[in-house]
């Protein structure tokens, strides 16, 4: 790729899938085994967070201990949970207009990679025929730091071939936004401004967003 190129980078949990319903249920599920309750408020906590770190919180809210083992084993059987109900997505749990932005992107030739803390990332975008627009899959299982730590962006600008300050990240966490921001690239908040108010832009979806807005993008060099 051309290091003066524009890249585009997106998330894939509450920017390309709505899959966050899903963890939720899985955290809950192992919250009520553990004796405890776990409300969507406290999910909240857990937006682009690795897994480790969510377990971590979720048995501070519990009040639960856990030697290695039993971490380990709860680690396992959180994701077990969730690979069962998102056994049977499709294009249907695609957020809306994300498509149209793909395709548009893709039609202009510019590079698109994905930047998601999620382990699962790959199988998630081949269910819901998604996967053929990403030049480069960055997940959980090639970074070592996660969101707030930009590590996950900063690959996906190398492996695109893009100076990290040409590219332009899709995010719904603050964790993400952080992350975007910390790798000098330019931040776009998909959802609540007022949580989001580190973005560099922000748009509740992307219904919002107009085509001549991404072509701004594309042109711009920072």
């Amino acid at each position: 790729m051309d290091k003066n190129s524009t890249g585009f980078i997106f998330d894939l949990d509450g920017v390309i899938v709505d899959t966050a319903k899903y963890h939720y249920l899985a955290w809950r599920k192992l919250a009520n085994e553990l004796g405890f309750e776990f409300t969507h408020e406290q999910n909240e906590l857990f937006k682009g967070v690795s897994r480790k770190r969510c377990l971590e919180i979720l048995l501070d809210i519990g009040g639960v201990k856990a030697t290695q083992q039993q971490f380990d084993t709860w680690m396992v059987e959180k994701n077990v949970d969730y690979l069962a109900y998102i056994e049977n997505m499709n294009a249907s749990e695609i957020l809306p207009d994300v498509p149209k932005v793909l395709e548009y992107l893709k039609n202009k030739n510019i590079p698109i990679a994905l930047g998601s803390a999620s382990k699962n990332a790959k199988p998630i975008l081949e269910k819901v025929n998604l996967l053929s627009y990403f030049d480069i899959i960055v997940d959980g299982n090639n970074v070592t730091k996660a969101k707030p730590d930009p590590e996950v962006f900063l690959i996906a600008a190398d492996q695109l071939g893009v100076k990290p300050s040409n590219c332009i990240v899709f995010e719904d966490a603050v964790a993400g936004i952080e992350a975007a921001n910390a790798a000098g690239m330019i931040s776009i908040g998909i959802g609540d401004a007022d949580i989001l108010n580190q973005a560099t832009y922000n748009f509740n979806d992307f219904t919002e967003i107009e085509l001549s807005f991404l072509d701004t993008l594309i042109s711009q060099k920072y």
